[in-house]
């Protein structure tokens, strides 16, 4: 009897809490179920009311507490179950999402809420092909499910597969207000080569909605496509509408800086500055190309006025120390940059060059030890390399050279390569991963102080994978490196006969040359001569890039490892 009464009293808050919310006083509702858990904490429905509310206001984490109680209270109920994998979604908590999915999978496997929870959550952990797996079972058990409609032809784009278009047309005749599917048609479109039908949708959602950052770097992608000099020119227009929102200004210079177009991208972030003066990371950008521009003292002023302490701040300070050739100044920036994250890929390869110059034998190191740096032949190349350049041919056939990326010429696959449908790039995948394991062998000891060795037995995956086809002439890949990855590659799928020759080096990799913004003079540690069916294996804090070549197609697949961090 007296558990009744407490079920009863715990609904009667719970009505109270839902009369304030009808009312329209969010904050006298929340207020209404923290007084009832005070009083019934162990009460799962109050504990999955306030996830609700507080997964309403944004706030996942504090979702996911409440959610995660509301399911360990009860145990048998299956929508608090699922309402806690929504939460972790949303708070980008993908896999343990998918851990509490599968401990009901038994007795929910035929829910359509908890299939389309589950491909939310599997394309947020990366399983693309999982995900459509759970979206299709969703549709098949709920054929008008809008969440797993607008999944679905997500990841049909993101898989590259050929019905993508029809999906975002179909969800559109549900709701042709939904600028979201625009923006997902526009690129399938895209992605298909319809470049003019996809920059008419691009233009509408710019005029519609000219704060969205995404829609605006479609369409200068776009403008870029066909050439045009002035392709950014819609972000001062839509600044101009919405003069309020700082980050229209801040994609655009990072959109020109990207493409080394310092000086526009300088005059964008010194009116930003004024325009917005409490906005910090405008001073920031405004010294970082100043300083890439060569303009040393402008930098200076600007670095001894700022206020930001954090990653960011110090390793630019970095550089442009080391333009000002104080070297000393450059370390003890690096030392604080480390402080905020110890192993930070940018950090550390700024410390590598600044060892190298000061002939500290600890730069040997950070990626001279053996097995750092290796060609290994890919597995099974024969087999698996021709029909996977069959494939990546079409695709560069309908590509364009990227915004923001290394890429100066040529045309680079868009999304994840090894995430696409086709049979072919599922088996270059694990032909990669099988070499992977090779390369993994043969390197050093583990050692947790190197930025690389600390994870060789932790759990490795590939996170972003491209092709790149360069032509020769002046195409290339500026000197760059990948800060989101511990190792960085290079498979060779096609060459140009120039590269075989040992002179000139002409369209080899050359890994260690300072980037062109930091004039030092440095050779490259390693200068490798790529040889097709060879994968590029290297650490991320190694700047790289390619020499140009004057004939042919060097045609290559790249990809980042990484390792998730609760994997070390």
């Amino acid at each position: 009897m007296a558990a009744r009464s407490v079920s009863e009293e715990a609904r009667n808050i719970f009505m109270k809490a839902q009369a304030a919310e009808r009312s329209g006083n969010r904050d006298a509702a929340r207020a209404i179920l923290l007084a009832g858990l005070e009083k019934h904490p162990k009460e799962p429905g109050l504990h999955h009311a306030l996830g609700k509310w507080y997964l309403s206001q944004t706030d996942a984490g504090s979702a996911v507490e409440h959610f995660r109680q509301a399911a360990q209270l009860a145990p048998e109920n299956i929508p608090f179950a699922i309402d806690q994998a929504i939460a972790l979604s949303t708070a980008k908590q993908f896999r343990e999402a998918i851990a509490v999915l599968k401990k009901i999978e038994d007795q929910a496997k035929d829910s359509p809420a908890y299939c389309s929870t589950r491909g939310l959550a599997e394309r947020g952990s990366g399983d693309l092909a999982a995900a459509a797996h759970w979206y299709d079972k969703a549709l098949s058990l709920e054929p008008e499910r809008i969440r797993a409609l607008h999944g679905r032809a997500t990841v049909a784009l993101e898989r590259g597969e050929p019905d993508a278009v029809a999906r975002f047309d179909a969800n559109l005749t549900r709701d042709r207000s939904d600028a979201y599917q625009w923006y997902g048609k526009a690129q399938a479109l895209d992605a298909e080569g319809r470049t003019d039908e996809a920059r008419k949708i691009a233009e509408m959602l710019v005029k519609q909605v000219p704060q969205w950052t995404d829609a605006l770097k479609l369409l200068a992608q776009l403008r870029l496509a066909v050439g045009e000099t002035d392709y950014t020119a819609h972000y001062a227009e839509a600044a101009a509408k919405v003069p309020q929102d700082p980050n229209i200004a801040y994609e655009h210079a990072t959109l020109l800086a990207g493409l080394e177009d310092y000086p526009e991208a300088l005059e964008v972030v010194e009116r930003a500055r004024k325009h917005f003066p409490k906005v910090d990371h405008f001073t920031l950008m405004e010294a970082t190309y100043a300083g890439a521009l060569g303009e040393l003292d402008h930098a200076e002023s600007l670095f001894q006025e700022m206020r930001p302490d954090n990653e960011q701040r110090w390793t630019q300070e970095a550089r442009h120390a080391v333009r000002l050739g104080e070297h000393g100044r450059a370390d003890k920036a690096i030392e604080r940059a480390l402080a905020h994250n110890p192993f930070s890929v940018t950090a550390w390869a700024i410390r590598g060059i600044l060892w190298r110059m000061a002939d500290d034998p600890r730069a040997d190191w950070l990626h001279g030890q053996r097995g750092l740096v290796a060609m290994v032949d890919l597995h099974d190349a024969h087999t698996v390399l021709p029909p996977a350049v069959d494939r990546l041919k079409q695709l560069h056939d309908r590509s364009a050279m990227p915004i923001g990326q290394s890429l100066r010429g040529g045309t680079q696959t868009r999304g994840n390569l090894f995430d696409r449908h086709e049979p072919e790039f599922q088996a270059l995948r694990d032909a990669v991963l099988s070499t992977l394991e090779e390369y993994r062998a043969s390197l050093p000891a583990v050692d947790e102080t190197h930025p690389l060795l600390r994870y060789r037995t932790a759990r490795w995956t590939v996170s972003g994978s491209w092709s790149v086809r360069l032509g020769g002439g002046g195409d290339r890949h500026a000197t760059h490196i990948h800060p989101e990855g511990i190792i960085s590659s290079a498979l060779y799928c096609e060459l140009p006969d120039e590269v075989g020759a040992t002179e000139g080096h002409e369209g080899w990799i050359e890994l260690g040359r300072p980037p062109i913004d930091l004039p030092l003079e440095l050779d490259p540690l390693f200068t490798l001569q790529p040889r097709e069916g060879a994968l590029a294996l290297f650490p991320s804090t190694l700047y790289h890039g390619t020499r140009p070549f004057a004939d042919g197609r060097r045609m290559t697949v790249a990809f980042d490892v990484t390792a998730p961090s609760e994997a070390i």
